[in-house]
């Protein structure tokens, strides 16, 4: 993602991130990330090996969890980071906070 992709974002964003993701802390890393961030949503694994994530807030707080979403901790690779805007039913999901959901 480059700079120019990232200043169009509006409204909740959806991201599935591929790679070496899950057991390496990613959604620990993610969800630290985004509540210092001040943004909402959430974060899961998903059984195809991804994680799943929706961002909700200020543009340039989801922008900075984006960047992260792209490196992850120090014991992820990430290979491919997807992003789009979120549907209704993943964005009626969001909480007051940021929190990690159950296995999709």
């Amino acid at each position: 993602m480059n700079l120019k992709e990232s200043s169009s974002i509006s409204g909740d964003i959806h991201l599935v991130i591929r790679g070496r993701v899950q057991g390496v802390g990613y959604r620990d890393g993610m969800m630290r990330t985004a509540i210092g961030l001040g943004v909402q949503g959430w974060v899961r694994n998903r059984r195809d090996g991804s994680v799943e994530a929706v961002l909700r807030g200020d543009k340039q707080a989801c922008e900075a969890v984006i960047r992260w979403a792209h490196r992850g901790p120090g014991a992820a690779q990430v290979e491919k980071v997807e992003q789009r805007p979120a549907t209704k039913e993943e964005s009626a999901e969001i909480r007051a906070t940021f929190r990690w959901r159950e296995t999709a």
